[in-house]
């Protein structure tokens, strides 16, 4: 049986009363009585009720840890996870890092609420706060993303089959300039879809005609197509590495008065809702969303335990979306 508050209450030679206001937050009790009742509490391995309900409710809680949350993308993965965690009867925390954040120093407040798994999304995830999880035996899940760096189960989208065939599609179009517009350098998902794309290309003798950094950002994105196609030989056609990109390429060449996609054709990669927009039209890479989040959700469910040997990596097809803009 567990023990009792009135277990507690004999063993420290105190009121019940006095046990209560110990674990009160707050409430008056004396310092060293309040030690010795916690003290005792802890040899006799007693929570109070309180405490017993944060703990249940922690052990139906993941935090999603995120550090990008103004693309499209992202809100639409928040949503299908939290869907899907209801359904299992567990509820989701959304830690958002702003911009420039250190993820090991945030941490301690990540783990703060002891949540029964973190899933992290959109920021470079560290080893030190890989350990830090394993530790405390909470599971780390990396989803849209594969640091192969850091042991953790990690679920992605096959970014370099994608990227391949975003070129083979362009190649089979008789495009004869195709460009190359990329996200952030030093994430997965950049360096497999530029790789797979790359690839493909080499693969038919082809070389990529000009390429561009959009930083995974519309304004900086805008801005690098606009110097692109004032170029004395600009592209046309267009891989951005990802849709919000290349909704800039498609404004950035309307507003040079270019056709889309008679004079730049333009594909992305995501399918974000904007993308099949009639005013976009995107043709891009959807990535099976549903089926990433049900994969987390998966191992999150799966009782295994939690060893830095012991990890799944998950890489699921996307599909090649054709519409108007390639």
């Amino acid at each position: 049986m567990k023990p009792t508050a009135k277990q507690v209450a004999h063993v420290a030679g105190v009121s019940l009363s006095a046990v209560s206001r110990a674990f009160t937050p707050g409430a008056p009790l004396d310092p060293l009585k309040k030690e010795l009742i916690l003290r005792v509490a802890a040899e006799l391995g007693y929570s109070s009720p309180a405490r017993r309900t944060a703990e249940a409710i922690a052990a139906g809680t993941v935090t999603l840890v995120a550090g990008d949350l103004s693309n499209p993308f992202y809100p639409f993965v928040v949503e299908t996870l939290a869907k899907q965690l209801q359904n299992k009867n567990r509820q989701l925390l959304v830690y958002a890092l702003p911009s420039g954040a250190d993820v090991d120093e945030a941490t301690p407040q990540i783990l703060a609420t002891r949540p029964s798994a973190i899933i992290v999304t959109s920021i470079n995830f560290t080893s030190k706060m890989a350990l830090s999880c394993r530790q405390v035996g909470i599971k780390v899940i990396q989803l849209n993303r594969i640091q192969r760096d850091v042991r953790t189960d990690a679920i992605a989208c096959d970014n370099y089959a994608g990227g391949r065939d975003v070129a083979q599609h362009l190649l089979a179009k008789g495009y004869q300039k195709i460009g190359f517009l990329s996200g952030l350098v030093d994430t997965s998902t950049n360096f497999e879809r530029a790789r797979g794309f790359r690839d493909r290309m080499h693969e038919e003798g082809r070389s990529v005609h000009s390429e561009a950094a959009g930083g995974f950002n519309y304004g900086v994105a805008y801005a690098a197509v606009a110097t692109l196609l004032t170029c004395k030989d600009p592209p046309d056609a267009l891989f951005c590495c990802n849709d919000v990109m290349a909704l800039a390429a498609i404004d950035a060449a309307r507003e040079k008065g270019l056709r889309i996609p008679d004079d730049l054709a333009v594909v992305g990669f995501d399918d974000i809702p904007m993308a099949a927009w009639n005013s976009y039209c995107l043709t891009t890479v959807r990535q099976p969303v549903e089926r990433m989040v049900s994969e987390a959700v998966r191992l999150i469910e799966d009782d295994k335990s939690y060893s830095s040997e012991d990890v799944a990596k998950c890489i699921l097809p996307g599909k090649l979306i054709i519409r108007a803009s390639a």
